[in-house]
């Protein structure tokens, strides 16, 4: 049992990061950032 549990986290771990891989090849945070930056400039009512 525990080693499935332990296999189980190793699992998430390395997809979670092989996401986040993916996600910073694919330049995927500067989008969020662009996004996050209009709508805190909209919130105020600059943008």
């Amino acid at each position: 049992m525990r080693n499935r549990i332990a296999l189980l986290r190793w699992g998430l771990l390395t997809a979670a990061l092989l996401f986040v891989a993916i996600g910073l090849l694919g330049r995927e945070h500067l989008e969020v950032m662009g996004k996050a930056v209009r709508i805190c400039l909209e919130c105020i009512g600059i943008g």
